[in-house]
Order: C-alpha cells, then sequence, then structure tokens
C-alpha cells in the first residue's frame, strides 16, 4: 500500500448519493466519488504530489499513481522471486510479532529460516557419494533434543525426505548439514519485501504484525488478535501501571489542607498558635453565614465542606489559612527576570552580494571605455567612429574569428589590430586583415565548384515579384477600366437596394485609403544592380578580387533583408553600399565600402560570422572539440588516479624511511677516538649524503682531473704534483684502515639506499604527472569552443569577461604571423546587467527600496553610485574595461569575497591573475612600439618574411603614419592553400612536355 508521510494512505469513504441520476466524479485507482468537480480535482492534485513513498521498493518522491504503479510492479516481482513454500511458514511466525523496527523482524526471521527447509521447497542435497543433486522436498521430520546420561542436552535436529529430478524412482533422506537452498532466492532483500507487501501494522506503540486478510486466508492464518495485544486492552493496562506507580510514590498526610501539599517532599510546616476569642466568634459566624464571594470563589484543592478550617481566600491554592498567617503580610513573590533573548547567530558566509554592508572608504577602479560614454568623466577613447552599441557586436565578431581561426584558415589576430584594420576608410590603404577576413568567412556560406557549389547555410527566399520586374511590368500592364455599377435584378427589394449602396461606399472608402497612404521610399537600389550578377555563383567561382567579394556581400545582405529578423539591420547596410541617388555599379560598391562607416562593418562582419555558426564544418567542429575534451578528461582522470596512488606509495616509502633511519645513522664516536675525529670526516660525509652513496669515487674521480688540469696549466711543477699525489695515497690508506677499524655498516643500509632511490622515483613521477595534468588542463581550456566563459559578476551584477579565458591559447596561435606580440586580447572587459537582473536587483520597488535603506542607509542605486565611482555601465550594451596591471590589482582588493557572486569571481581573477598580468604588459608593449621606431625596426627584423612591402607606400603618401595591422599575413592560407582567400587558386601546373606527346 502507498505511504504519505509514513502511514498508509487513507481513502475517502463513498458519499450516500440518493438519487441514481446525479453525476459524480471517479478515481478508479482508488475507487473514490466525488459528488463535486472541486473536490475531485483537490483530490488529483493530491495524488499528483511527487511526496508519495513505494511502500515494496522504499522510493520516495513519486505522486501516488506512479507509487501504486511501482508497487504492483514490485507485488508481482516479490511473488514470483519468494519461495512458495516459505510463504505459510514466514508469515506464521510473522503474525502477531511486537518488535516495531522491521529490519530487526527480517533479522530474526531470516536467522530462524536459513536452515530450515519445507516441503515443496526445491533444494540442492548431497548423497552419500559426494554427488550434489537438484531434488524437492517431500516430508520434513523434527527431531528433538536428547538428554544424555550426564544430564546435558543435545541440539534438536531435522531429516528431510527429499525426491531427486534427475532420478524419478529414487528418493533420498538427509539430514539438514546435506541439504542446501539457492543464495539468490532467500535473502534478507527478498524477505523484506516480502514482509511489507504481505504484513501490516498499525501506528501505535507495542502494535503487533498483522498479515493482511486477503493473504492470511489464503494460508490458513488465524487473524484474531490476542486480547493482550489489543489496543484497548493495552490503554487500560498503561493506565493501571501508571495508577499504581502513583500510589507507591511517598506522600505527606496533610489532611487539613486536603492534599494540596501533595507531592511536594518534606516541607517545613508553620507553627500553630491559638487564635484569639473574638476571632472564634468571627469565624463561627462565617462559617455558618459564608459570603458571596466565597461561595463564588472556585477552589480547586478545598472541598465543599472545609471542616474545621476556614476557606482559603482568593484563587491562590498555596496561600496559608487566615489562623496560619496570623495576619501577616502575604510572602513576597519572586520573580525571575526573562533572560535576555540570545543574540542573533553571525551570519554564515556567503551570503547575497547586496546583504553585505556598504563600504564608504572602497571604490573600484575607473573603467576605461573604447568610446565616447556619457557616465565617464576621465575617458580613453582612440576610437572616436566606434559607437557603444557597437562595441558588443566587435567583441562577438573578434572572438569568434579567432576561437574558430581553424576553421576560417585565418592567422590569429589581436584586438588591437582588428580595431584598427576597420577604421582604415582609404581605397588606397589595403589591408589584408579586413579583405581575408571577410573572404574567408564568405567561404563558408557557399561551396567551392570543386565541392559541388552547395549552399551551406539556410537563406530566405526571394520575392518573385521583385523591384526591377515590378517597373517593367506597370509599364506594360494597360490602364483598369472602372468596373461599371452592378445592376438590381427585377425583383429587387429594398434591402437589397440597401446593401448594394453600403458595398459601393465601402469600396469607394477603401480607395481613398489607398490614394492616402504614402509612397514606399525606395533606399537602396541593390536589386537593381543584382539584375546581371549571381552572387552565389561568383561565390562559387571565388570571384574576390577587383570588387568582387563586396559585390558578394550585397546580393547576400538583400537576401538576408527578407528575414525580418535581419531586414533593419541590412537595409541601413545596403542603403549605404547602394545608395538611391546614385547609378548602382561595381566600382560605386567598391568604394562605398571602402568609406564604410567603422559600425556598419561591424554590423555587417557580424552577421555573416553568425551565419556560419550554423554551419556544418562549424558544428563539426564543436563536436570534435567535445570528444577530444572527453578523452583528455579520461587521460586527466587516469593521471590523477597515478598521481594518487604515487603519493600512497610515496608515504609508505617514507614510513619505511623513518623506521629504518636510526639504524643508518652513525653512533656518536667515543671519547677514545676523540683523537682520530678529524680522521673520520670523510666517512662522516659519506654517511650523510643518502642520495649519493658514490661520492667518494667522485671526489677522487675530480681530484685526479684537478691534478691533470694542474699539470698541464704549469707546464713543469713534476715535483709538487708527485707530492700531491703521494699524499692523496696516504689519506687513501689511512681512509681504508678506517674503514676497517670502524664498525661494519647494519644489513639495512644497501636496502635504506634503496628506499631512498625509490622515493626520488616516486617524486619524479609525481612532479610529472602533475606536469602533464597541467598540460592538459590547458588543452582542455582551448578545446573548450562551445561559448565565452565568463570570469563571473559583482555585487552589481556587472559580468567581467576575459576572452583568452577559453577556446584559444593565451597570446593568440604561436605561428601566426603577430605571435610576437604575445596577447591576443589583453584586457578584462565588463559588461553592464541585463534589463531581468537590473529590474530584480537594482531598480528595485519602492518598498524595497524604502526596506533596503533602513538598513543600509541608502538604497541599491545610491549605493551603486557609491562604490563604481564615476564609471559604471548601466545595462548589456555598455561596456567597459581595464588593462593595467594595478587596475587588475585594484579590482581584486575591491571585491568582497564574503558574497556569492564576487567570492567566484575572485578565485577567478586570482587563478588567472599572472596570465592576464603579462598579456596586459605584452598589450602595452605591442602599442608603444609604433611609438618607438627602434622598437619598430626590431619588429620588423623579426617578421620580415612575413610581412607585406607597404613602407614605400606608407612613405609615399601624404599621411606618415604606418598601421600595425597591415604588417598582418595570413600564413596558415599560404601555407595550406598555397595562396590567400582574396586570391584566385594558382592553376594546376602542367606535365612536363604533355602536349607535346599527343601532338
Amino acid at each position: 500500500m502507498v505511504l504519505f508521510k509514513r502511514k498508509p494512505v487513507q481513502f475517502l469513504r463513498p458519499p450516500e448519493v440518493d438519487d441514481e441520476s446525479t453525476e459524480v466524479w471517479h478515481i478508479h485507482h482508488t475507487g473514490e466519488v466525488f459528488l463535486t468537480y472541486e473536490s475531485y480535482l483537490a483530490r488529483i492534485d493530491f495524488y499528483n504530489q511527487p511526496r508519495f513513498i513505494c511502500q515494496i521498493s522504499g522510493h520516495s518522491g513519486l505522486t501516488f499513481f506512479e507509487a501504486l504503479k511501482s508497487e504492483l510492479a514490485g507485488a508481482q516481482e516479490v511473488d514470483q522471486a519468494f519461495p512458495e513454500a516459505l510463504k505459510g511458514p514466514v508469515l506464521r511466525r510473522v503474525q502477531f510479532q511486537t518488535i516495531s523496527r522491521i529490519d530487526t523482524l527480517v533479522d530474526m526471521i531470516f536467522d530462524e529460516f536459513k536452515a530450515e527447509y519445507f516441503p515443496g521447497e526445491s533444494v540442492t542435497i548431497q548423497l552419500a557419494s559426494g554427488e550434489r543433486v537438484t531434488g524437492i522436498v517431500r516430508d520434513k521430520t523434527r527431531l528433538g533434543s536428547k538428554v544424555l546420561p550426564d544430564g546435558t542436552l543435545t541440539q534438536p535436529y531435522s531429516r528431510y525426505s527429499t525426491s531427486i529430478d534427475t532420478r524419478p524412482d529414487e528418493e533420498a533422506v538427509v539430514d539438514s548439514q546435506r541439504i542446501f537452498r539457492d543464495r539468490k532466492i532467500f535473502t534478507k532483500l527478498v524477505l523484506r519485501s516480502f514482509i511489507k507487501k504481505t504484513v501490516t501494522r498499525e501506528a501505535w506503540n507495542g502494535a503487533p504484525w498483522l498479515v493482511k486478510h486477503d493473504v492470511a486466508a489464503q494460508y490458513h492464518i488465524d487473524t484474531r488478535v490476542p486480547p493482550h495485544l489489543r489496543y484497548d486492552n493495552k490503554l487500560l493496562e498503561r493506565k493501571q501501571q501508571q495508577a499504581q506507580k502513583r500510589a507507591l510514590q511517598p506522600s505527606n498526610d496533610f489532611r487539613g489542607l486536603n492534599g494540596a501539599f501533595h507531592n511536594v517532599g518534606p516541607a517545613r510546616l508553620p507553627e500553630l498558635k491559638p487564635a484569639p476569642k473574638n476571632h472564634k466568634v468571627n469565624r463561627i459566624q462565617q462559617h455558618d453565614h459564608p459570603g458571596p464571594q466565597m461561595r463564588q470563589s472556585p477552589n480547586l484543592f478545598l472541598d465543599a465542606d472545609h471542616g474545621p478550617l476556614p476557606p482559603v481566600p482568593g484563587d491562590n491554592p498555596f496561600h496559608f489559612p487566615v489562623p496560619f498567617r496570623q495576619n501577616a503580610p502575604p510572602p513576597v513573590a519572586f520573580t525571575q527576570p526573562e533572560p535576555p533573548p540570545p543574540p542573533p547567530p553571525p551570519p554564515k558566509y556567503p551570503i547575497e552580494d547586496l546583504q553585505l554592508p556598504p563600504h564608504d572608504d572602497r571604490v573600484r577602479p575607473p573603467l576605461r571605455f573604447l568610446c565616447r560614454h556619457s557616465g565617464a568623466v576621465h575617458t580613453c577613447a582612440p576610437n572616436e567612429e566606434i559607437q557603444m552599441k557597437s562595441v558588443g557586436p566587435l567583441l562577438e565578431t573578434w572572438d569568434t574569428l579567432n576561437v574558430y581561426c581553424e576553421i576560417f584558415k585565418l592567422d590569429s589576430f589581436t584586438f588591437d589590430d582588428f580595431v584598427e584594420a576597420l577604421r582604415i576608410t582609404s581605397r588606397e590603404t589595403p589591408c589584408q586583415l579586413f579583405t581575408e577576413v571577410h573572404c574567408a568567412v564568405l567561404k563558408h556560406i557557399v561551396s567551392s565548384e570543386a565541392d559541388g557549389g552547395r549552399l551551406l547555410v539556410n537563406l530566405p527566399e526571394l520575392d518573385e515579384d521583385d523591384e526591377d520586374y515590378e517597373d517593367e511590368s506597370t509599364a506594360s500592364m494597360p490602364e483598369p477600366e472602372p468596373e461599371p455599377e452592378p445592376k438590381p435584378t427585377g425583383r429587387a427589394t429594398r434591402s437589397s437596394l440597401a446593401k448594394l449602396e453600403a458595398e459601393r461606399l465601402r469600396a469607394e472608402a477603401e480607395a481613398a485609403e489607398k490614394e492616402k497612404t504614402p509612397e514606399v521610399t525606395v533606399k537602396h537600389r541593390a536589386p537593381e544592380l543584382l539584375t546581371s550578377f549571381n552572387w552565389i555563383e561568383e561565390l562559387k567561382k571565388r570571384n574576390f578580387q577587383d570588387g568582387g567579394w563586396e559585390m558578394i556581400m550585397v546580393g547576400l545582405l538583400h537576401q538576408l533583408s527578407k528575414n525580418p529578423r535581419q531586414t533593419e539591420a541590412c537595409e541601413e547596410l545596403l542603403a549605404e553600399l547602394v545608395p538611391s541617388e546614385e547609378e548602382p555599379s561595381l566600382e560605386l560598391v567598391r568604394d562605398q565600402y571602402s568609406s564604410l562607416d567603422p559600425n556598419l562593418r561591424i554590423s555587417a562582419l557580424q552577421i555573416i560570422c553568425m551565419l556560419t555558426m550554423e554551419t556544418k564544418a562549424v558544428r563539426g567542429y564543436m563536436d570534435d572539440c567535445a570528444e577530444v575534451m572527453t578523452r583528455y578528461r579520461k587521460e586527466k582522470i587516469d593521471l590523477q588516479r597515478e598521481r594518487r596512488q604515487a603519493m600512497e606509495d610515496l608515504k609508505a616509502l617514507n614510513d619505511q624511511r623513518k623506521a629504518l633511519l636510526p639504524e643508518n645513522v652513525p653512533a656518536p664516536s667515543s671519547p677514545a677516538d676523540s683523537i682520530e675525529t678529524p680522521k673520520s670526516n670523510g666517512d662522516a660525509k659519506t654517511a650523510r649524503s643518502y642520495d649519493s652513496p658514490e661520492s667518494p669515487s667522485e671526489d677522487s674521480q675530480r681530484t685526479d682531473d684537478d691534478g691533470r688540469a694542474r699539470r698541464s696549466l704549469r707546464r713543469g711543477g713534476d715535483r709538487a704534483v708527485e707530492r700531491q699525489r703521494k699524499q692523496t695515497e696516504k689519506e687513501r690508506k689511512k681512509e681504508a684502515e678506517l674503514a676497517a677499524k670502524a664498525p661494519k655498516q647494519p644489513k639495512q643500509s644497501k636496502q635504506f639506499l634503496k628506499v631512498l632511490k625509490d622515493i626520488q622515483k616516486k617524486e619524479d613521477r609525481v612532479k610529472e604527472c602533475e606536469h602533464q595534468i597541467a598540460v592538459i588542463d590547458n588543452d582542455l581550456r582551448e578545446a573548450d569552443c562551445g561559448r565565452t566563459r565568463v570570469l563571473g559578476k559583482d555585487r552589481f551584477w556587472n559580468r567581467y569577461y576575459w576572452f583568452e579565458r577559453n577556446g584559444m591559447p593565451y597570446a593568440g596561435l604561436p605561428n601566426s604571423s603577430t605571435a610576437h606580440a604575445g596577447y591576443a586580447n589583453g584586457s578584462i572587459w565588463v559588461q553592464g546587467p541585463d534589463e531581468m537582473e537590473r529590474e530584480g536587483y537594482i531598480d528595485l520597488p519602492a518598498q524595497l527600496q524604502d526596506d533596503y535603506k533602513a538598513k543600509f542607509k541608502m538604497t541599491v542605486p545610491e549605493r551603486k553610485k557609491l562604490e563604481e565611482g564615476q564609471t559604471s555601465v548601466c545595462n548589456a550594451r555598455e561596456w567597459g574595461y581595464y588593462s593595467e596591471p594595478s587596475e587588475l590589482l585594484a579590482l581584486i582588493n575591491w571585491l568582497d569575497q564574503r558574497g556569492f557572486n564576487e567570492l567566484k569571481l575572485r578565485k577567478e581573477l586570482i587563478l588567472f591573475k599572472d596570465k592576464i598580468e603579462a598579456n596586459m604588459k605584452n598589450r602595452a608593449q605591442y602599442l608603444d612600439a609604433e611609438n618607438d621606431p627602434s622598437g619598430e625596426k626590431e619588429i620588423g627584423k623579426k617578421d620580415e618574411a612575413k610581412r607585406m612591402s607597404t613602407r614605400t607606400k606608407a612613405q609615399a603618401e601624404p599621411e606618415p603614419t604606418h598601421f600595425r595591422c597591415l604588417d598582418w599575413v595570413n600564413t596558415m592560407a599560404i601555407e595550406e592553400l598555397g595562396h590567400l582567400h582574396y586570391e584566385p587558386p594558382p592553376p594546376p601546373k602542367q606535365r612536363k612536355g604533355g602536349r607535346k606527346s599527343r601532338n
């Protein structure tokens, strides 16, 4: 039966229905009937709550119907698994048991029945010959204990008459030592499930286990509960026991107070003095004529007949009567002062960031901005052309091109070079970075002719009636004649004439409304330009030169403009590339694109980059990276397991070394040998150098080498050399004699040295594993290209990004043309909170703002303005950045690790602090090299082979400025394709003499 809060679910009783035609609602799983639909729905909602428990399996968190289904399946499985021959005996033994815990009951039943077998049970028997066969128990004989002559009793035992399956005509009689049951059939788990299914127990202390009535009837088990196990008898017995305990407790027999001091313990009785005579008369009169107040005052401890003592005045039964008090003032009631409430427990950090008290003296370091920002007083904005709304798409595009540079076959490039390339708006200064990016991305929209020339992305379909065809069709069509007014039929009525008149008036109103609507202004002339240019065919042929890729961009944007989500952005771009006031041509598009606003360039690149994210190439690359990451994780787990094992082995070896250490330390020299202490320095040195046991031979070899060196240098000091050689020989002889006289090293010395070598090997292996794990971690970071990982959020829900965090090497590809820069982005970017976060945490309702102000004496916006200083980002479309190591350190110090958000953010910043600082320093050096001519020459010497020769052109121009982005060369495309993306593929090499041989 299904349990709810560990108790069986109680079904509702069916209501009384007088009228059989009354509509009712029925739950067929439980048989419950409801007269109203609301009560039926309420019961269904109760059953659909995931708060029920399957009694057989013990699974919780289920709905009633799921638990019921689980119980039915479990009951069927238990019926099949539990032996049929054991069901009756087990249930008879369980019936009326008063053990409260089912685990204890299961243990008891299992211990009693694990060596007992019953008729009809399949068993394995061992014959006298030792052969084991299967059979069925036919009969069981239980033999009791036998009294021996010394008075002891033997253990009772059983004999079983069994049939043999493979020998139908034979039977065997065996004892309990030669009969066995399959271990998987009768286990505690199966027994527990069987008892749960067939037995129930009421929810009161001492209730017996009762077999369910249907099961008891099946196995002929008596269900009459003994009287001493019934609930009413148990309750009566418990009451009698409590009454007996009260009777046995000591009591003070003070009948005058009628038990007022009962069970109080030994108490001091008051002194009794004779009362004055006048009091006696008053007392008698009061006793004979009690006042109305005394009759109405309740007293729980005194009966109505007070006897010789006067009644107790007032409602307090513990006051003494008046004669006892002798007109004394009432005793002072001492009330214990209430203890002060305990102080609230200190908060358990981390908590919500905005629930921490504000800091007036800690202000976040000022942000830098890529463009002009209204909230910034001091702004480092060298790019006046870029707007704030374009910063997010700019970062997204740069990150996409660098993360998937292997797919696009592009060299990685720095963010500053990318921004600079977008700012070059002169056709006289061709930028390879800008051109290669467009061509590389366009190649993944349509495959080449060699690969089938298929469209690789989903594009909206163009309208059949385009603008260029509309003009021709309107010119050729004749003017429509006005339709004649329909004449009424012969049998026209007033209603039909009124209908015709209403239709005529409606048609005139619609025509007048059409005339009032203004004509749609043409923003661009892209359809007219594309009448003779099929951009898909040109893209198949890879015709990018001489304005080809610009024309392809116009065709692609024109087709994407049919998508309602991209209509506005594409129309704005087409209005600049193919303006309506000029004649459309290839040269016009080329000139317009070369002078296009950087914000529109960013928009165009974002559109085509996001389009390539749907291609199979990018999806396949993500899947490959996911598989690589899975393999890396498995390798990392193996290395971690190996390192853990090596650490355990190293710990055991260190224990061995400590155990062997006392025996391998030389004993201190005795006073008799103190004279020879200088002579034993060599031995002491040898004994201390555990890691170099061969040091004496190395020292001797070193002295020989030194002697040869001196001989060669001096060229005539043979006598001195001979003298030194003799002295060394004497020292060796003395050392040999001392070694012979010295006590022998213990046998464990070799074992000790071996342990030291093993320790060194294990330490080297641990270091190697840690190095390999670090390499795998870096590979995992670079292969994580699915999405850009955020470093974390601060207390005001600003997001912090370091784009080198995942998906790319820290400094870009090591073989790129700008690898000498040593960084990729080199900044920490800060994005403002989105609308939901701003509404839910910052711009709170007035009531919540008042509560926050009452707690912290300021609202959340006031705190944001105070703690962020003069520079802040207000929404997700605003971006700022940090690019100096000092700013990074100040940001880390500003974060409060007691908050949830800033604790995670601070950990990430500290984890990558060294890499971030290195990239920031490299960025500063790379940008300063532009102003340092010597540094520029050094860079030119490093990558002279990879750079374009544009210095001569730059010198010829009136502007002597040299753009760093012009030094970027797409070496990856040159190495893998043999040419740049912008260039056509080279013609295939012809075989020598091929045509001549045919002629």
